[in-house]
């Protein structure tokens, strides 16, 4: 039996066995269609992934069902679609694609993260091969040590005066609560209309607060008080305030 599945409507073929997973498929589909994530046509996106992953149970059973748990996903989100869409409490229409669309956008960034370190690794490999030793510069001809008494005395009595090594001391880490940082964007956000992730991280100079705040901003995003835009991988992060209305810390 043949690897290759024919998607008909895009256009190109589709080698199943290359893909890590549902959503490195889905993300072929989009980005070879030249598709704005932001707004995927949901209806022919799971036509085209219906259709590739006919044949799936050559795959086994693990990975089978991972693309049989996001083919019953697009189904439902496609059926979502069609019914009258519900609201926030902001009044704000509720898209069904949101999370999809927050799943791929991570991915992606991963993706590109793996991607980039298989590059430095395979770089690194063309100059040291694994486990390489630097070699020891040896003399060919042996140097006689030369010594006079008044060195070897003056050696010995500086092994007394020599001082013992500072005591180790180790300081922990502070621990960096997310309700700190969700605060954080909150009160921004109160003041301005938007404001780029990395004005919210440069001030601390530390990956966990960037860490932390990013996790922060995900959660606000979800509870629809902001949205997170961005143009593009590695391009700025924006968060901004939702219908123009200042977000409440209660919200």
């Amino acid at each position: 039996m043949t690897t290759e599945t024919q998607v008909a409507e895009a256009g190109f073929v589709v080698e199943l066995e290359r893909f890590q997973g549902p959503l490195d498929l889905l993300l072929h589909l989009i980005r070879e269609q030249d598709i704005d994530i932001f707004d995927i046509p949901i209806a022919r996106i799971t036509e085209q992934f219906l259709q590739a992953i006919e044949g799936i149970e050559r795959l086994g059973l693990d990975r089978a069902g991972e693309f049989l748990e996001m083919a019953a996903t697009l189904i439902r989100i496609k059926a979502q679609m069609l019914l009258p869409r519900r609201v926030d409490e902001d009044g704000e229409l509720i898209d069904p694609r949101a999370d999809l669309v927050r799943r791929l956008l991570e991915y992606e960034h991963f993706r590109e993260v793996a991607r980039r370190l298989e590059e430095a690794e395979a770089a690194r490999a063309r100059h040291y091969a694994r486990g390489y030793v630097p070699p020891i510069q040896r003399n060919e001809q042996p140097v006689e040590l030369e010594v006079t008494w008044e060195e070897v005395w003056a050696a010995a009595l500086a092994v007394g005066m020599r001082q013992r090594p500072p005591t180790e001391h180790r300081v922990t880490q502070r621990a960096v609560p997310l309700q700190e940082k969700i605060s954080l964007i909150l009160d921004t956000l109160r003041r301005m209309a938007r404001v780029e992730f990395r004005r919210l991280v440069a001030p601390f100079g530390d990956r966990l607060h960037a860490v932390v705040t990013l996790l922060a901003g995900l959660e606000l995003a979800k509870q629809h008080v902001l949205a997170m835009r961005q143009r593009e991988v590695f391009a700025p992060l924006w968060l901004y305030r939702r219908n123009g209305k200042k977000p409440d810390a209660n919200d």
